[in-house]
């Protein structure tokens, strides 16, 4: 059989845009989950700590909201995929996808390896990540909002349907809800981050927070990705930032919400100022024609010795 060259397909891969930049970024720093080390060295100090109930329930609802997180926008980014039209945004939605997927099992594995196995040593319950008590109504209508802001590029994929999916997704939670809550159990389970927000004598989470460091460093580039996107279809003209505006300001109470309900382990007064100023920084960005997004080697830097640089 004689093979026939189609001709109209030339170099369709842009080496110098910004998607191209993010997916080589990733495949740079790719890591495995299950090379994750410090969660038998986590297991340990939590036996000999011995929590009380309020204690542990506290600490994994906390882990357990990351990775329902982490597995419902996993789901989520299906149609964004679906519609996308350029090679170089596939190429780096799909990377995207796949590390989701990544920071789903990483909460999988700490749940098995270390809480199920405290419970157990200290004579606690012994619960599943998915029990609906650690899920309050604000963090389910952050997740349902944004499920339907993505579904609904599949029945009209409009300019302005698209800065809402990523609004909801890419700022909404990956920007201000998740990046707030890293940098909270980071403050709260190591010596790293604010002073101000870790109650109690739970011990360090060397293993949880060696974790979570490698799934910030991924979320900077989703959040980068996101960023340009919606800053292009503002600065072009084509949306209005009132857009912008209407989706962040509706999910901020939310997101408020979903952090405001620890007083174990975790101080959230200070984490719901966090959540807002950089709400506040992303709407500034993005409609600032004078403003930049960091260069991506900047958002993937972790450096929680300057709490003003994680705020930005």
């Amino acid at each position: 059989m004689t093979q026939v060259e189609d001709a109209s397909r030339d170099m369709r891969l842009d080496p110098d845009s910004f998607a191209q930049g993010y997916f080589k970024n990733a495949v740079y720093r790719h890591w495995d989950p299950y090379d994750i080390e410090g969660l038998e060295q986590d297991r340990e100090r939590m036996i000999e700590y011995d929590p009380t109930e309020s204690e542990m329930e506290e600490t994994r609802t906390s882990v357990a909201r990351f990775g329902a997180g982490e597995e419902a926008v996993t789901e989520d980014l299906m149609p964004l995929a679906l519609v996308l039209e350029d090679i170089n945004d596939q190429m780096f939605i799909s990377s995207q996808i796949y590390e989701e997927a990544k920071h789903t099992q990483f909460f999988d594995r700490y749940w098995r390896e270390v809480f199920n196995p405290v419970a157990e040593e200290c004579g606690l319950e012994v619960t599943d990540p998915t029990d609906q008590r650690y899920f309050n109504d604000d963090y389910i209508a952050v997740f349902d909002k944004t499920e339907a802001a993505m579904e609904r590029l599949l029945e009209e994929d409009t300019p302005e349907n698209r800065v809402r999916a990523y609004c909801h997704y890419h700022l909404g939670v990956e920007s201000v809800l998740a990046q707030t809550g890293y940098y909270g159990i980071t403050s709260s389970f190591s010596d790293r981050g604010a002073d101000d927000i870790a109650l109690g004598d739970w011990p360090d989470s060397d293993g949880l927070v060696n974790g979570i460091s490698k799934i910030r460093s991924d979320e900077g580039r989703h959040v980068g990705f996101g960023m340009q996107k919606v800053r292009g279809y503002v600065q072009r003209g084509e949306v209005d930032e009132s857009v912008v505006q209407e989706v962040l300001q509706d999910l901020m109470p939310h997101i408020a919400g979903t952090v405001s309900d620890f007083e174990e382990n975790i101080n959230p007064v200070p984490l719901v100022n966090y959540a807002r100023d950089k709400l506040t920084r992303r709407i500034e960005i993005i409609t600032d024609a004078e403003a930049e997004i960091p260069g991506v080697d900047d958002l993937v830097k972790l450096d929680d010795s300057d709490e003003t640089a994680a705020a930005d």
